[in-house]
């Protein structure tokens, strides 16, 4: 695949309560807001909701393993948190790359997670990519 400004990766994924549970013991962070329905429920989600870095991680998933893919060295990533994410909920990631400098091996792109039911961005953000076969 030839890499350009404008090249678009779309990464159709969901996640479970038990991801929601694993990141919580991985990252460390309990809050009743991610992992009980009660307390979730007297918030103003009126559910639980993920954690804001699980939904971000999909952006390491897809820039280390499928675009640009294995070899890549992610060198900056900026995240805004716009709706919440919720489990067993359809998401698209969107990558697209935005600049390429073909001399230090990187490239810019905008990553954006899109829930696919209402068509709302829930994260978006910049990523600086470096990889010394594709850029």
């Amino acid at each position: 695949m030839h890499l350009s400004p404008g090249t678009t990766f779309r990464h159709r994924f969901r996640f479970s309560q038990d991801d929601v549970v694993k990141f919580a013991a991985v990252s460390g962070d309990d809050n009743p807001l991610h992992l009980d329905e009660e307390f979730a429920a007297k918030t103003i989600f009126k559910r639980p909701i993920l954690h804001g870095f699980l939904g971000g991680s999909i952006f390491s998933k897809v820039i280390g393993t499928l675009f640009p893919g294995a070899g890549s060295i992610y060198l900056k990533q900026s995240l805004e948190f716009m709706r919440p994410m919720f489990v067993d909920t359809d998401y698209e990631a969107v990558f697209t790359i935005t600049a390429i400098d073909s001399d230090r091996h990187t490239a810019g792109m905008t990553t954006e997670i899109a829930d696919l039911e209402t068509g709302k961005i829930t994260i978006r953000g910049e990523a600086l990519v470096m990889h010394r076969e594709k850029f």
